[in-house]
């Protein structure tokens, strides 16, 4: 399988589940979930969809239960748009990306907040009067 049609096919499956996921999925454990990327296997049998989950622990948990309950659901959609013989098994995992990110640019503005100006030597230079 080529790397461009591996694309377009996660392509696809990234939007299929997305929309599903916004305004076809009525499951109440499924709230402020983003669909981040997926990642699908060179047979197109197998699909790993990463999500991002606001919220904590037992947030991301219970909205990650939800996804695998409904990933029958989830799966036909996308037989509905890739007619293809074969629709990839959907699996989910929280994509920890996102918050390794945020984590780095806290880091970063704490570094900088403690370089500060206010912490820097004056510019100015003594003057012997």
């Amino acid at each position: 399988m080529t790397a461009r049609r591996l694309a377009r096919m996660a392509q696809a499956i990234r939007e299929s589940v997305s929309s599903a996921i916004l305004f076809e999925l009525k499951d109440p454990r499924v709230q402020d979930v983003t669909v981040v990327g997926v990642d699908v296997a060179g047979d197109l049998r197998s699909a790993r969809v990463r999500v991002t989950v606001r919220g904590d622990g037992k947030a991301q948990a219970l909205s990650l239960h939800g996804l695998r309950s409904a990933r029958g659901f989830l799966q036909s959609k996308i037989a509905d748009r890739l007619k293809t013989r074969y629709t990839p098994m959907l699996e989910f995992a929280l994509d920890d990306e996102f918050r390794q990110h945020l984590e780095t640019a806290r880091l970063l503005s704490e570094i900088e907040k403690e370089q500060s100006p206010a912490n820097e030597p004056s510019s100015e230079v003594p003057t012997d009067d």
